[in-house]
């Protein structure tokens, strides 16, 4: 009898964390999808090479404040609009302060307009 309850025991065991462990992947490939959607967005790409490329990820983090302001909250604070895109790619290249306290971003006056509006058009892609 105890033979019995022990196998029927463990049987029960077995189904009830087979269970947690299916839903844990279906939770984790629902998370997954919209990286996936981002990656295969030419913005996307482009700025992010350009980003890892040059001197950014000094001074700015994806979801933390560094030096400067994280790139989500630059996203969140824009509109993905031609002008904003524009306006902060000038930025970029320009440099300034102000915008985001006391601490000036340096001028990166080797980029092209093209490829700091790249840039900018993968920061605000990162927007939650």
């Amino acid at each position: 009898m105890r033979k019995i309850l022990c196998t029927l025991s463990a049987a029960v065991l077995l189904v009830a964390c087979g269970g947690g462990e299916t839903k844990k992947e279906s939770t984790e490939t629902t998370t997954a999808a919209p990286e996936n959607k981002l990656s295969d967005n030419p913005d996307y790409s482009k700025g992010l090479a350009l980003v890892a490329g040059s001197d950014c990820l000094t001074c700015h983090k994806v979801a933390e404040k560094n030096i400067g302001p994280a790139y989500q909250d630059v996203a969140a604070k824009y509109e993905n609009t031609d002008e904003n895109i524009e306006m902060l790619a000038g930025k970029i290249i320009k440099g300034g302060s102000g915008n985001w306290g006391a601490i000036p971003m340096t001028a990166h006056a080797q980029l092209s307009q093209d490829d700091a509006e790249a840039m900018v058009k993968y920061i605000l892609l990162l927007k939650k």
